[in-house]
């Protein structure tokens, strides 16, 4: 018994420790974005940490074409985006996070769901991994000085409500 208890107040000490670095790497310490080059669809070079909505919060959303909770998420929140821009200005930047074998799917999913978002590539996940990201989807609120002051993981139905809310706060002050 008490071996399991010791294993698993080890356990508990780790995982707090280990949650603890990664708040302070994705927005306690309110960090700005890396220094990563990744490419539009178009295949034009864009640097991450010059990433901005002039001034405005910005919001970015990594996916894959493969991952079901994060096509929700876009498509979710691509009902409600105009009156998002229209409220608070609010941009969001899809990062794909497929693999360079399927980065062909990225337009075609993109084009059939209709999102008006700008949309990045990152096949070797170069960003995703700058940024300790472990599992998608995975979204992240950028103030408008570039600090990123939000970060989620996961999605479930209506989660959106606390993306915007969460915009609105940045919006307000």
């Amino acid at each position: 018994m008490k071996r399991i208890l010791l294993s698993l107040a080890l356990f508990i000490g780790v995982a707090n420790f280990q949650f603890s670095i990664f708040d302070f790497q994705l927005g306690t310490a309110h960090a700005q974005l890396p220094a990563i080059t990744l490419k539009t669809m178009e295949g034009q070079t864009v640097k991450t940490d010059t990433l901005n909505n002039q001034g405005k919060p910005f919001i970015i959303s990594f996916f894959a074409t493969w991952c079901k909770p994060c096509n929700r998420e876009l498509s979710a929140i691509q009902e409600v985006y105009e009156e998002w821009q229209e409220e608070t200005g609010v941009k969001l930047i899809a990062v794909s996070t497929d693999q360079a074998q399927n980065i062909n799917k990225v337009k075609p999913l993109v084009d059939e769901h209709g999102w008006e978002y700008e949309v990045l590539l990152d096949p070797n996940s170069d960003f995703r991994r700058a940024l300790g990201i472990q599992m998608i989807p995975f979204t992240l609120i950028i103030d408008g000085k570039g600090k990123i002051v939000y970060k989620h993981n996961g999605y479930t139905d209506g989660a959106e409500a606390e993306l915007i809310e969460k915009v609105r706060e940045l919006t307000q002050n």
